[in-house]
Formats: C-alpha cells, structure tokens, sequence
C-alpha cells in the first residue's frame, strides 16, 4: 500500500488530483490510502480521509510500501526514520499552497543527498511513481555538532552586535 499525505495545515489538491489521476491511467498498481486534509478534491480512485489519529497515522505509515507526500520537514523526517521511501511534490507559491517556495529548495537538497525522489511537475509524478517502488533511501546521519557550531556562531555573532551598540 502507498500512503500518499498532504500534511494536516493546508490542503494540497493538486498532488491528490495527480495521483488520482495515476490511479485513473492504471499507473499504479498498489493500493492507496490518503490523509487528505482539507482537501476540496475528493479522489474517486483511492479510500481517503481528512485526517488520522497518531496512532492510526503511524500504523499507516509501518505498513506502507512507499508514502507520497508534499516536502515537508516532518514527513520527510519520518519516513527517513522508518526507513521508507519517499516521493515528494513540494508546495508552490505560483499555485498559492504555500507563502514561498522553501518546499522545493527542501526537496532539491534531499533528492540530492537521495534520501527521497521529488517530482516538481504534476507531470513528473508518474515517472516517480514507477521508481518509488525500487527506491531505497540513503540513510540519514544527524550529526548534531553542526546544529551547535551554527547557534554558537550565531550568539556569538548576536552578542558582538550587542555590544557594538553600547
């Protein structure tokens, strides 16, 4: 089964209506389960709902094959820690689902790093789709010295304005 997720924020009807769309031309041949959020698209090829519980969320997540999924942080993070392959469409600001285009730059260095596939298209999808299946995600090493060496920096930095203006 894939999961396909759109997040519980914004609805995300044009990667719902794209993969409905694969479902419709026979180019996915698992079963889809989807938390659609506040979607106004309802798929027609798929069992969805608004949204799931943590617990049935999670369950969901274990037992799918691949998740499908805007470029959010947290479900980025969550399939990498379930080791899951992941195909992400990030949210654009040109379709007005998010404020800027973080989404894609998140994806982009992701699918880089191969962690997950992006499709930026609608169009792309399909093709994605086919790879996800195969798809193994490099495993992601958190190394939190970097996380520490930059808030350092940045204090240090805060403080040396702070003391400029006094």
């Amino acid at each position: 089964m894939i999961f396909l997720t759109v997040g519980t924020q914004f609805p995300f009807d044009r990667l719902v209506r794209a993969v409905d769309k694969a479902m419709d031309n026979n180019l996915i041949e698992e079963e889809v389960f989807a938390q659609i959020g506040r979607s106004a698209y309802q798929p027609h090829n798929f069992e969805s709902v608004s949204f799931l519980d943590k617990q049935a969320f999670d369950e969901k997540m274990q037992n799918a094959s691949g998740i499908i999924s805007h470029a959010g942080m947290g479900i980025i993070t969550l399939a990498l820690d379930n080791n899951k392959p992941l195909l992400v469409m990030p949210r654009l600001k040109e379709y007005n689902e998010v404020v800027n285009n973080h989404q894609t730059a998140i994806a982009k260095k992701f699918a880089q790093l191969g962690h997950l596939l992006a499709a930026y298209k609608s169009e792309d999808l399909i093709g994605n789709i086919k790879k996800l299946k195969s798809f193994m995600p490099v495993k992601r090493h958190r190394d939190v010295s970097v996380v520490i060496a930059r808030i350092s920096k940045f204090l240090d930095d805060l403080n040396n304005i702070c003391n400029r203006e006094k």
